[in-house]
């Protein structure tokens, strides 16, 4: 929800479920967002020189670069959808881990701030003039007006401090940011459950383990019942009458 949102540990159970391949290897594939406007980001826009200094790689709109938490799969830090002739935007979370985008020279209706939920590396945005900064431009360190664009740059914290206990969450949690105008609650260590009431480690092998096994049973069913028919061949030759 707008300026807060209480994450309990049973939402790491649907993370979990939401990855899980069944017909399929899980493989790293083209980013749809990337295309979401043909061309590609030039090296004279805001978001071609972040991706230069930031030594990424430009692939369609998008500035990618290896993140070396997970065993260097590339993420997007930067995305240019500027000048694409978008009336509306609903859904960009492949970019949730962008530092910077640009949004600028499109016929921009309306922005949703719901569509930035949960984009806590982003700290520098640039919009139409007339479109307000993402959780209101109150949200934001520093608005500026500039060339026909709006600036939006580094978003204010929406918790007390960062880590820290605070009034707006539930007792045996901490505030995190979770993007412009966002936070949410995480439960503090050796908490969890829900509204962080229950105390000790969270059961992950008694919840996560039957349902590793039914996966399995699934899957195997699956492929059992969905694998096409295989032909009967006969080979060899049968005495003339």
């Amino acid at each position: 929800m707008k300026a807060g949102r209480s994450q309990l540990d049973t939402a790491v159970l649907v993370l979990i479920i939401s990855h899980l391949c069944f017909y399929a290897p899980c493989e790293l594939t083209r980013l749809p967002v990337c295309k979401l406007c043909s061309g590609s980001v030039l090296n004279e826009t805001a978001v071609g020189h972040f991706c230069f200094v930031s030594n990424g790689r430009l692939e369609g709109r998008c500035c990618l670069k290896n993140d070396s938490n997970s065993n260097g799969t590339e993420r997007i830090i930067g995305l240019d959808l500027s000048n694409c002739s978008l009336k509306q935007v609903d859904d960009l979370h492949e970019a949730a881990t962008a530092y910077m985008i640009d949004l600028s020279l499109n016929p921009l209706v309306n922005l949703s701030d719901s569509v930035f939920e949960g984009f806590s590396d982003l700290n520098y945005m640039i919009l139409p003039i007339d479109i307000f900064c993402p959780g209101g431009n109150q949200s934001w360190s520093k608005v500026e007006l500039r060339e026909g664009s709006r600036l939006c740059e580094d978003p204010k914290n929406m918790c007390n401090q960062t880590g820290q206990l605070v009034i707006d969450c539930p007792e045996n949690s901490l505030c995190t940011p979770y993007g412009p105008g966002f936070f949410e609650c995480n439960c503090a260590d050796n908490y969890y459950g829900y509204k962080c009431l229950r105390e000790g480690e969270f059961p992950a092998l008694q919840v996560f383990g039957p349902l590793g096994a039914s996966t399995v049973v699934l899957s195997f069913l699956l492929w059992v019942t969905q694998r096409p028919p295989q032909e009967l061949r006969c080979t060899g030759s049968f005495p003339a009458l």
